[in-house]
C-alpha cells in the first residue's frame, strides 16, 4: 500500500507558529512524521508547542524565536536547523499581522509594518531556505499561507494594508514557482478563509458574523480546527510534485461568489 502522505524524515519549519493556524498545521504534520521546527517570537510559547508535539506525536522538534523582519535573525534560523538537521524540505510561512481601520486613516508605520512582515518577512524566510537548503538539494516544498483577503477584497473589516500584504504574497508565490521549479522545489499557497482561532473566536461565533455567513459564505459558517491542515498535508508531500504556483483557497466558497 502506498503512503501518499507519509512525511517520516522531512524536516519542516512553520514560521507564526505560537497560536491558532500555525500550530494547527505543525500538528498536521507531525501526525504525518515530520520533524517539525516551530518559529514565532515568544521563546515560552514556541518551546510549549515543540514539547506538545513530541509528547503527541513522538517527532523531533526544534524551536527557535525568530523575527522574520531581520534577515540576520532569519538567516541564524536556517543555519540551526541545518546545523541540527542538516536539511530542510518543508517551509510553511504562516507569520503575520493584520492592521484594521478604513484606509483613509491607515497611517504610513501600520502600511508598511504590515509589507515588512506579511509580504518581506515570507520573502525573508524563502530566499534564505531556497539558497542554504533546498536549491543545493534540488528538492523543496514551500507554502506560503495568503489569504482569501489576497484575491478579493471585503466590506466587513476595512484591513487595506493586509489586503495588499497578502496579494503580494499570491504573485510572488507565482514568482518565486517560476523562479525554482527547476531546482525541484515546489512553491504554493494557502488562501485560508474565516477560521476558528482562539483569536478569533469571540469574532466567529457572535450572532452578527453568523448573520453575514449565511449570505457571504455558501457553506454558511466559518472554518473549523483542523480544516486546513489536509491542503497543509497535500502541498508538502511528494505526492504534490507536480503542483507549483497554485493558490487554494480554503474559505467554504467565500471568493466562488
Amino acid at each position: 500500500m502506498k503512503e501518499y502522505f507519509d512525511l517520516k524524515g522531512q524536516v519542516a519549519i512553520v514560521t507564526g507558529c505560537s497560536t491558532g493556524l500555525g500550530v494547527q498545521m505543525a500538528k498536521a504534520l507531525a501526525n504525518q512524521g515530520a520533524s517539525i521546527v516551530p518559529v514565532a517570537r515568544r521563546q515560552d510559547k514556541i518551546e510549549e508547542v515543540a514539547q506538545e508535539l513530541t509528547k503527541e506525536f513522538g517527532v523531533e522538534t526544534l524551536p527557535i524565536r525568530c523575527d522574520i523582519t531581520s534577515t540576520e535573525m532569519v538567516e541564524e534560523l536556517i543555519d540551526k536547523v541545518l546545523e541540527k538537521f542538516g536539511k530542510i524540505d518543508i517551509l510553511i510561512n504562516n507569520a503575520g499581522t493584520g492592521a484594521v481601520a478604513p484606509a483613509e486613516d491607515i497611517t504610513d508605520d501600520q502600511f508598511y509594518n504590515e509589507i515588512n512582515i506579511d509580504l518581506f518577512g515570507s520573502f525573508r524566510v524563502a530566499r534564505a531556505v531556497a539558497k542554504k537548503a533546498m536549491i543545493p538539494a534540488g528538492y523543496g516544498r514551500i507554502i506560503n499561507i495568503a489569504s482569501m483577503y489576497g484575491l478579493v477584497g471585503n466590506k466587513i473589516a476595512p484591513a487595506s494594508p493586509y489586503h495588499a500584504a497578502k496579494g503580494g504574497v499570491v504573485n510572488l508565490t507565482r514568482a518565486l514557482a517560476a523562479e525554482w521549479g527547476k531546482n525541484g522545489i515546489t512553491v504554493n499557497a494557502i488562501c485560508p478563509g474565516y477560521f476558528w482561532t482562539p483569536l478569533t473566536k469571540e469574532t466567529l461565533d457572535s450572532e452578527w458574523f453568523k448573520e453575514y455567513a449565511k449570505g457571504a459564505i455558501p457553506m454558511e459558517r466559518y472554518g473549523k480546527e483542523g480544516e486546513l491542515d489536509t491542503t497543509a498535508i497535500f502541498l508538502s508531500s511528494k505526492a504534490s510534485a507536480y503542483v507549483n504556483g497554485v493558490m487554494i483557497p480554503v474559505d467554504g466558497g467565500y471568493t466562488a461568489i
